[in-house]
């Protein structure tokens, strides 16, 4: 068992920050004579002078500044973890199982979980990103605690978070890129970038699979580097290429209709009616995150 009690490190980190005993003692709410007689007892223990008297003023030794940093860290964590503490007997979950479908915003996921790593301190996160019905299969199979999903499946309740864009692209050297009117048989005669839907459960397909010969790949990301290597078309979110776009790197294949769809992300809850106070907030602070990207419901880079 250590020798030095918390307490006693706590004390030799307020000495510093505050600039003396005295200074050190009114802000921890102790006496002074408390203090140092807990901070000499600290290097009687150690067999350390962590600080010399210079007058009226204690300064730190060389082998003062080198416990300091190690100090200033115990504390930390000490605190944190009394704070953990805190959350666990007020009911918040030790840990929270996100799954999100890859066609949500990046800058929207991360907005909220940057304001939940701030605010919920004491609670763990897996993220888990999926294609179409593989938040379906998280949470019929209990290995997801919040989802955002394309689908709700039988027996959840969800609503829509988000309507995300897609949009027919290919680069700006494809010959699809090139036409000014492109048909469905012109279509059909060009490789297709599909991505697989990740689900086991029900395998679903969306959108137009009308190409004699596609390629099938397993994220969004890989279809877009696929896509503007002039490697085929496909229907990506608009989110995911606005860059592009904007600097004519890939182009939107002026279909006769369907160029663009809309498909709408559900927030849903696995446990929507019991208390489960991280999921909700982390619900909440989703909310909020798309709220502030896009305030009418679409990404910004997408409207």
């Amino acid at each position: 068992m250590p020798h030095v009690s918390l307490d006693q490190w706590r004390m030799l980190v307020a000495v510093v920050d505050h600039g003396g005993f005295a200074q050190a003692a009114e802000a921890l709410h102790r006496s002074q004579s408390a203090v140092s007689a807990a901070v000499a007892k600290l290097q009687r223990q150690l067999g350390v002078e962590a600080f010399r008297i210079e007058g009226r003023r204690a300064r730190l030794t060389a082998a003062g500044e080198s416990l300091l940093k190690d100090a200033r860290r115990l504390v930390a964590d000490a605190a944190e973890l009394e704070g953990r503490a805190r959350f666990l007997a007020e009911g918040w979950e030790p840990e929270v199982r996100l799954v999100v479908d890859a066609a949500f915003p990046t800058a929207c996921l991360v907005d909220a979980l940057r304001a939940f790593g701030s605010h919920c301190r004491g609670t763990r996160l897996q993220l888990a990103e999926v294609v179409l019905s593989g938040a379906d299969d998280a949470l019929i199979e209990g290995r997801a605690d919040l989802a955002i999903a394309a689908f709700v499946p039988p027996g959840f309740l969800g609503e829509v978070l988000i309507e995300v864009e897609f949009v027919a692209v290919a680069a700006a050297g494809h010959p699809l890129a090139v036409q000014p009117r492109v048909s469905q048989d012109a279509l059909r005669r060009e490789r297709q970038i599909v991505t697989r839907d990740s689900g086991t459960r029900i395998r679903r397909d969306v959108g137009w699979l009308g190409s004699d010969q596609r390629w099938t790949v397993s994220q969004l990301q890989t279809a877009v580097e696929l896509v503007r290597n002039g490697m085929g078309f496909a229907w990506l979110p608009v989110h995911m290429v606005a860059a592009d776009l904007e600097a004519g790197r890939l182009r939107a294949i002026a279909l006769t209709a369907g160029g663009r769809r809309r498909h709408p992300l559900h927030l849903v809850l696995a446990k929507a009616d019991q208390t489960a106070p991280a999921a909700h907030e982390f619900g909440a602070l989703l909310r909020r995150a798309v709220a502030r990207c896009a305030p009418d419901g679409l990404p910004a880079v997408g409207r």
